[in-house]
């Protein structure tokens, strides 16, 4: 699987948002946990959460930060509210979060470094080997559209994975 294209500059919003994220997977990551962070925002500017990959600290093997993200939004925030929101990832989502966020009725994802990226700074440790399927082939076999721009900021959200992964 080759490396996604990078896309146009993004507007100042997705960029502030996106910045967010990535401190929260450097949050993660100086609390023990996989460097991850991810954001909700409604169309009209609100953070509706933010959330950062627990998983060392709980145990919880699905607590990943747009998973987290989810489960804060949901029951609490409409499907009409969520279906007309952003969900900021610092890092491409994986399978299992890309399910939780279709199921959620997000309707717009924006990440930082992709998976084929990332998957350099992880290594061939089986452990943290992950599904080679991107984000995209998740939502595109979703019956309503969900919005996909990433990869972006791929510089400063590559920073919280230096020296973070086994070799």
């Amino acid at each position: 699987m080759n490396p996604l294209p990078i896309p146009s500059d993004l507007n100042a919003v997705d960029t502030a948002f996106m910045q967010q994220a990535n401190r929260w997977a450097q949050t993660a990551r100086e609390r023990g946990n996989r460097p991850f962070g991810a954001v909700v925002v409604s169309q009209a500017g609100v953070v509706l959460t933010e959330a950062y990959c627990n998983t060392t600290e709980t145990g919880d093997c699905t607590g990943h930060a747009e998973t987290n993200a989810v489960r804060q939004l949901s029951p609490k925030v409409s499907r009409e509210v969520l279906a007309s929101s952003t969900l900021y990832s610092s890092a491409e989502p994986c399978v299992m979060c890309a399910g939780a966020i279709f199921w959620s009725g997000i309707g717009r994802v924006v990440f930082g470094i992709d998976a084929v990226r990332l998957r350099v700074f992880r290594g061939e440790v089986a452990e943290q080997k992950d599904a080679e399927l991107s984000c995209r082939d998740v939502f595109d076999a979703s019956p309503r559209v969900i919005e996909c721009i990433g990869p972006a900021m791929l510089d400063p959200c590559s920073v919280p994975h230096i020296g973070f992964w086994k070799t």
